[in-house]
């Protein structure tokens, strides 16, 4: 598997501190358009450019086939998807990971906004061809 670069792991580690800072003022309990809200408010205190709800084109045998919607693309890289859930199911990864793949990208975060400590709601994602 090979790593992301520094510049990469760099801006995952911005984004994982605004979600830390978005969880600590705001607590567990609320729904995932208040958490991308929040989140967003923080990424742009922090002059850390972003889309929201990025549509990307997903291809099967090189037709495209229909579009996916990325919650967070981070310096035009770094994949961030959203939850406000109970738990974190294979399944979330498994989208995080697609995501990675359409957009032939290697590290995602999988933000779980419905936890005690933000720490246990951070999910790094690797994704190598």
């Amino acid at each position: 598997m090979i790593e992301p670069d520094a510049e990469l792991d760099s801006i995952a580690t911005a984004v994982i501190g605004a979600a830390i800072a978005v969880h600590q003022e705001l607590g567990p309990g609320f729904l995932e358009k208040i958490y991308e809200e929040a989140l967003c408010q923080e990424l742009g205190r922090l002059d850390i450019t972003f889309e929201r709800q990025k549509r990307v084109e997903v291809k099967f045998k090189g037709e495209v086939v229909g579009e996916a919607i990325i919650d967070l693309l981070v310096q035009g890289r770094l994949v961030v998807e959203l939850k406000a859930v109970d738990t974190i199911h294979p399944v979330h990864m498994a989208q995080t990971r697609s995501y990675l793949k359409t957009l032939n990208e290697p590290l995602g975060l999988l933000l779980n906004f419905q936890v005690s400590r933000m720490k246990d709601g951070i999910k790094r994602v690797v994704y190598s061809k």
